[in-house]
């Protein structure tokens, strides 16, 4: 009996403790968290049992640094940019995470081979390919822009401008719009004459532009016609016109590709489940099943051919994504290390820009 007893009890701690389980996912909101929440955070529980909650940041980067810093980290998992996971790892700021856990695709080929050169970082496994690119309501302009240099052609297309409150990817756009190549853009940004040249463009339309800083922001800026065009995050452009019925188009010359990455912080309170769930939320089939959701393009390459229609059953997803052969004509990676390097002393001087 007494045995008996013991192992009742044995059990009924044990219940107590998997339901205590959770995993907190820090990541941008918007239709982007929706996309998360129903590819990766519910088959993950309903897999594992064990619950995942997400809160929503404009840059997780930022209050990760800071509760690691603090001693006071309260996320699991947080999903970031490349160039802020490059950095948080080097400041010792994020576990590493082994290659090794991460699931083959189904042919058996190994993970390593399988996701897209640059997707695994020592600290960071990357789930989606997205891009900044230029979007426009088409009830506000006359005419169709074509090139990326026509966003900053205030005589040809009038009309305010949304720019995010960042030098990343701002200055790469005023350089192509200024005529340089896409293959050039980061030779000409190492040079102090690059620089300012991409601030001399911006000059240009210093006036007439919208600054923002969370992702939602370029949607209801567009509807509420404070801009007639802006940059925007794809996929925040697609959900507004595919399942809003928005009047939006994207430009895709001059996009900027980027990957987004799960990190898990220093000292994350579920270390081991945050693994566990990074594993699964990267597998082929599950980056693959986000991009029914909104027009990411899965990190790994096994995941293409099974990307197929919306969530709305008539929309076929292929041709929205930002890896698509039309939106790859004129297209920018984001030179990781080049902003991991660059990126504080490129603020400042945008921050002061903005002051002068």
């Amino acid at each position: 009996m007494r045995k008996i007893l013991i192992m009742t009890t044995a059990l009924a701690g044990f219940g107590l403790a998997a339901s205590a389980q959770e995993v907190v996912v820090m990541s941008w909101g918007g239709a982007y968290t929706k996309s998360q929440v129903e590819a990766y955070g519910k088959p993950f529980t309903a897999k594992t049992g064990i619950k995942v909650t997400f809160v929503d940041a404009d840059n997780p980067a930022t209050p990760i640094k800071a509760q690691v810093e603090a001693g006071n980290v309260t996320v699991d998992v947080a999903d970031v940019e490349f160039s802020d996971a490059v950095r948080l790892c080097d400041e010792g700021l994020l576990e590493e995470i082994d290659p090794s856990m991460l699931p083959p695709a189904p042919d058996g080929t190994p993970a390593e081979q399988d996701f897209l050169p640059g997707a695994i970082n020592d600290c960071a496994v990357a789930n989606i390919v997205w891009s900044t690119a230029v979007a426009y309501n088409t009830k506000l302009v006359n005419g169709t822009p074509s090139t990326i240099a026509d966003f900053f052609d205030l005589k040809k297309f009038p009309g305010k401008r949304g720019l995010r409150k960042s030098a990343k990817a701002t200055l790469e756009m005023a350089l192509m719009a200024d005529g340089v190549p896409a293959s050039k853009v980061y030779d000409v940004m190492q040079t102090p004459e690059g620089i300012d040249r991409a601030f001399a463009k911006l000059d240009t339309i210093k006036d007439s532009i919208v600054w923002w800083e969370a992702g939602a922001q370029p949607p209801q800026l567009l509807a509420d016609g404070e801009v007639v065009m802006s940059t925007a995050y794809n996929g925040r452009i697609f959900n507004a016109a595919v399942a809003e019925g928005q009047p939006f188009k994207i430009l895709w010359d001059g996009q900027i590709l980027d990957f987004d990455l799960f990190v898990v912080p220093k000292n994350a309170p579920h270390k081991d489940d945050a693994m566990k769930f990074i594993a699964f939320a990267t597998d082929t089939q599950r980056l693959a099943d986000q991009a029914k959701w909104i027009s990411y393009g899965p990190a790994r390459k096994s995941s293409t051919a099974l990307i197929g229609k919306y969530v709305d059953g008539k929309t076929d997803m292929a041709p929205h994504m930002p890896t698509s052969p039309e939106a790859m004509k004129n297209a920018l990676t984001n030179n990781f290390e080049f902003w991991a390097d660059r990126d504080t002393e490129l603020n400042e001087r945008f921050n002061a820009w903005l002051s002068s």
